[in-house]
């Protein structure tokens, strides 16, 4: 088929490899515009321009694509299909409508759970045991297309948002292959607005930790909130990022606050959270600084029993 691929970050990348594998005319690749990353703010290409480039295919990144030039430019490519993973940006009417049989999206969710932008963060910060990949047709309404194809996973104890993109890109790519080379055969089921639940954008002020919640609910918003904005604290008016901790329950005085340090010593910060639980520390980043071992975290601080983070 003819397909305009539709996508930008590292996820999508599997799933243009997969059509082009398939044997796909792959006519444009549509994605984000080139930005500034890193700590050296360099103009950096999105993941899928580079693998495009690599193949010699052509390459469209608009500013903004609700111009009557962007639409029209969309329309040009004549194309088969339309194949959205992760592009970033909301449809309008008219490119819905452009290609001859319509525009399927990868979505990582089994909708209609999750529908929105993070899906995969807000998975794991409510604790899903599973999760999964839809592919669907797209529709004016966020993410509410009839569903064509999908397959569950299971979301691991320990496992961060990244880690299980990077499953799900897998997983994403090779439902995208098996959704295109059945779609004659595929009754595509409608969903129902009354099951949806949403993944609404993340941000910054989501990693805030509440040292009174439970330290199960704050280990999984740590590892819900990678790679951005992350869970974080102060401590001494400095921000500290916390990559990796172990919630456990321990024995607690009525009198131990939310946020203060049960220890400091070697490989051990233990902080008290709310509901009889603790939380240790194994990876931080402190403020302008790489992220680091408790150990060596401690090594280079004044933070003692009796502190407190907030």
């Amino acid at each position: 088929m003819r397909i305009v691929f539709m996508g930008t970050p590292e996820a999508a990348v599997p799933s243009l490899r997969r059509l082009l594998e398939d044997g796909h005319e792959i006519v444009a690749v549509w994605t984000q515009p080139d930005k500034p990353a890193g700590r050296g703010n360099k103009v950096t290409a999105p993941p899928v321009k580079v693998l495009a480039q690599l193949f010699g295919l052509k390459v469209c990144q608009p500013e903004k694509i609700r111009t009557a030039e962007a639409k029209s430019l969309f329309a040009s490519h004549n194309a088969d299909l339309a194949v959205v993973v992760a592009y970033g940006r909301i449809l309008p009417a008219e490119f819905l409508i452009a290609p001859k049989r319509g525009c399927i999206n990868v979505h990582f969710s089994l909708l209609p759970l999750y529908r929105g932008a993070a899906p995969v963060n807000w998975a794991l910060i409510n604790g899903e045991e599973k999760t999964g990949v839809t592919t669907m047709f797209i529709e004016e309404e966020l993410d509410s297309g009839p569903i064509l194809l999908q397959r569950e996973t299971q979301i691991g104890a320990m496992e961060t948002a990244p880690e299980v993109m990077a499953r799900l890109a897998e997983t994403g790519a090779e439902l995208l292959g098996e959704t295109l080379a059945q779609l004659d055969e595929i009754t595509p089921r409608p969903q129902h607005d009354r099951d949806a639940t949403f993944a609404p954008m993340l941000r910054k002020e989501n990693g805030l930790i509440d040292w009174s919640k439970s330290a199960f609910v704050i280990g999984r918003i740590i590892r819900g909130l990678q790679p951005w904005p992350n869970a974080y604290t102060y401590y001494q008016s400095h921000r500290l990022i916390v990559w990796r901790a172990d919630p456990g329950r321990a024995e607690l005085s009525s009198a131990v606050l939310g946020g203060e340090v049960l220890a400091a010593q070697g490989d051990d910060l233990i902080v008290s959270c709310g509901e009889g639980t603790v939380l240790r520390l194994i990876e931080v980043q402190p403020e302008a600084k790489r992220r680091m071992s408790v150990r060596d975290f401690l090594n280079g601080t004044h933070l003692k029993v009796g502190d407190t983070l907030a």
